[in-house]
């Protein structure tokens, strides 16, 4: 074949004149096909042609020619493009071009597309597992409550990816950003053979929040010795109903039983009272029923000198004993007043012998327990009590010093609808006074008020003297500590890191009640189907104190069958919102002291929400377990309640086969269950039918008589045969 025929080029003198610029310098011809920036040629676009190679010799294109064949253009335009419609170096296009690279076309460039980078395009790591024999750090590992698994595998030695395999395997759907269970946590730890230490998230922290605040933790002993002597604290404790406040009231000439639900003692009350020969007393009078435990520890941590109550016709009980393990862990001495000695049956000396059984020895049988025979009802022995009271206060030097900002702890608090969170506390050193930033846990605030056990507004509180306290943010936890910090700034910034502690620590906990859970007249189905029943509440009492007895209360009550799960847990009345929530949650409102609104109540008529309330604690308690074991599917046992042996069969029209039998034992009654026995196997299950003596129709026959017997649909009936009647009886829950 031919070789293609280029184009003929033009004799120089017929060629045109160049193009040249505005200073009347020639433009040079175009480079050529344009060019990508590692050198290859760029294609033309869509549609295009072929850019068509340069002439020989430079010259230009004819006009209106473009290298891309697309439309020619118009004419020559001013600025600098080419006729071959190249881009020129100084403005618009040239005919048919593309556009200039002047100044004015640099708002009609095309945005660059963005190349994907390979990492972009590599896929995602495979997981990365430990080895199984890799060492674990050696010693006692700190690990916070609800870390994750991408905090947890690393402490370990080990990747998050292992972590998850291993609660994988152990029936545990997590992720590795999820919380992780104190119990996930201690068991994936006992698989890689480390030995771990769980604390709750900021408890490290917490020793330098308390640098934060500059406060000495403890003092020197020279020091203390100089300070003054303070009123002692004596907390009185006992078993419930054997006269603790009674007595308190003799000795403060109060009534301050009339006023708790039911006679009982249900928060930490605190007083202050003067004896004949002037001597500053303050007592505190815990609850002496079994779900206060906490608040009788924290009383005995709070104090100085124990009183226990036993009653004498009544003798050592449980919380008794518990509160003298209260008192012996506390290391503080024990005072004893064997009270309603004024009863019939009051025996001081059986008294005494339970307590010499327990490591309390009375010093009338040569120990060193001080025993105070008394009658809280009618004030015999009580000047006694009072006077081995202060004896023993001087022996033990109590001293603190006024001047300094405050410390203490807390021992109460509630949220009053008027007031706002009120928080009774205890100063141990220091002098508390109105306008100080207190801070006590994720709680702060400037004192606005100080009221004292009388009900009077005072100024300040010194060493020992109980007040509550007005003014803080939010209500605070009972036997937390409370401090005076230098100023609000750091007040306010050390309650919020607390906050930010105590809302990681509360991830892991209760997670039930988000992932499931029902309300009462709901779990039967969760039952049915072989599940955990998980029964939600939300818990709203009037003092902190009681809110936490009743919750640990409630958790005592949980069955391997029933769980609890608290959606919520708060201080106040019943509101609109934890209506709400109960619905959203199916959860049950357990109202402690505390009643809902008007129109939360109608709130939870509309939204089919149980409210239930309470006013003394193991009504609560009671009513919430009795539920409970109603919650439960019932379980039947079957108990025989006749046998019988076939004798003879006789075919009857129309009725079938009936069989002649002779009672054994038990009874045979008509209607009841049937099982047919034949040679100790179960051949058929029915009921009895029909039930003869002779020719009468009789209800039941016993042992020792002839029946004839009409079986449901069984007619297979052979002499020998036994027939064994059995009702199904519940099985009571214990």
């Amino acid at each position: 074949p031919e070789p293609p025929v280029s184009a003929p080029s033009a004799p120089a003198a017929e060629s045109p004149a160049p193009p040249r610029s505005t200073g009347g310098k020639p433009i040079p011809p175009p480079p050529g096909p344009p060019r990508g920036h590692s050198g290859k040629p760029i294609p033309p676009p869509p549609g295009g042609g072929k850019p068509t190679p340069p002439r020989p010799g430079g010259g230009s294109r004819p006009p209106g020619a473009s290298p891309y064949r697309t439309t020619p253009g118009a004419g020559r335009p001013p600025g600098g493009g080419g006729p071959g419609g190249f881009p020129g170096r100084g403005g618009p296009p040239g005919r048919g071009g593309p556009p200039g690279r002047g100044p004015g076309n640099r708002g009609q460039r095309r945005k660059k597309r963005r190349r994907r980078s390979r990492e972009d395009l590599m896929p995602m790591d495979i997981p990365q597992y430990t080895a199984e024999d890799a060492p674990v750090p050696e010693g006692t590992i700190v690990i916070e409550r609800a870390s994750t698994a991408q905090d947890l595998g690393p402490k370990l030695n080990r990747t998050a990816a292992d972590v998850v395999r291993f609660m994988l395997t152990n029936g545990e759907m997590v992720t590795a950003t999820q919380s992780l269970s104190d119990d996930m946590i201690e068991l994936f730890a006992a698989e890689v053979s480390a030995e771990i230490r769980l604390v709750d998230p900021g408890e490290e922290q917490e020793v330098e929040l308390r640098k934060v605040l500059e406060f000495p933790d403890e003092d020197d002993e020279e020091i203390v010795a100089s300070w003054p002597h303070r009123p002692p604290v004596i907390t009185v404790m006992g078993h419930v109903d054997h006269g603790k406040t009674l007595l308190l009231d003799r000795i403060r000439s109060a009534n301050v039983v009339s006023g708790e639900a039911g006679g009982i003692t249900q928060h930490i009350g605190a007083y202050q009272a003067t004896t004949d020969d002037g001597a500053v007393l303050t007592f505190l009078d815990t609850p002496g029923h079994e779900a206060f435990t906490a608040m009788r520890a924290r009383g005995a941590d709070a104090t100085d000198v124990v009183v226990l109550v036993v009653a004498a016709d009544d003798g050592v009980m449980p919380q008794t004993v518990e509160a003298l393990d209260h008192a012996k862990a506390a290391d503080v001495p024990i005072i004893v007043a064997i009270n309603k000695m004024d009863r019939e049956g009051a025996d001081s000396e059986r008294v005494m012998g339970e307590l010499a059984e327990r490591g309390l020895v009375p010093e009338q049988w040569g120990g060193d327990a001080i025993m105070v025979p008394l009658s809280a009802m009618t004030g015999d022995g009580l000047p006694d009590l009072l006077e081995n009271l202060a004896v023993v206060a001087e022996l033990e030097d109590l001293r603190a010093t006024p001047k300094g900002r405050a410390a203490g702890v807390v021992l109460e608090s509630f949220l009053d609808t008027g007031r706002g969170p009120v928080s009774t506390v205890l100063v141990e050193r220091g002098t508390l006074a109105v306008g100080d930033p207190l801070v006590t846990g994720a709680a702060w605030g400037r004192v606005r008020a100080l009221i004292d056990d009388k009900g009077n507004q005072v100024k300040k509180a010194g060493p020992s003297v109980p007040v509550q306290v007005l003014g803080l943010s939010d209500v605070a936890s009972a036997g937390d500590s409370f401090v005076v910090a230098p100023s609000e700034k750091v007040a306010a910034k050390v309650a919020s890191t607390r906050e930010h502690w105590q809302r990681l620590a509360s991830l892991g906990r209760d997670a039930s009640a988000t992932s499931g859970g029902a309300k009462l007249e709901d779990i039967f189905d969760q039952i049915q189907r072989g599940e955990t029943a998980t029964l939600n509440l939300i818990v709203k009492a009037d003092v902190n104190g009681s809110l936490e007895a009743v919750t640990d209360s409630l958790r005592k009550l949980e069955r391997d069958d029933v769980k609890l799960a608290f959606v919520s847990r708060g201080v106040g009345g019943i509101t609109e919102n934890d209506v709400l929530l109960a619905s959203t949650s199916n959860a049950t409102i357990l109202g402690f002291n505390v009643r809902p609104d008007r129109k939360a109540r109608e709130l939870a008529d509309q939204e089919a929400v149980e409210i239930r309330n309470y006013e003394i604690i193991y009504k609560l308690l009671e009513d919430i377990e009795n539920a409970m074991l109603g919650l439960l599917a019932p379980e039947f046992e079957e108990v025989v309640t006749g046998e019988a042996e076939v004798r003879e069969i006789f075919r009857v029209p129309r009725q079938g086969a009936i069989a002649g039998c002779m009672v054994l034992n038990g009874t045979i009654t008509r209607n009841s269950k049937v099982r047919f026995l034949r040679e100790g196997t179960i051949i058929w299950r029915g009921s009895i039918q029909s039930l003869r003596h002779f020719k009468e129709d009789v209800r039941e026959v016993r042992a020792g008589f002839e029946c004839g017997i009409g079986l449901s649909d069984f007619q297979d009936l052979k002499a020998g045969d036994i027939i064994e009647t059995f009702e199904e009886r519940e099985i009571p829950r214990s």
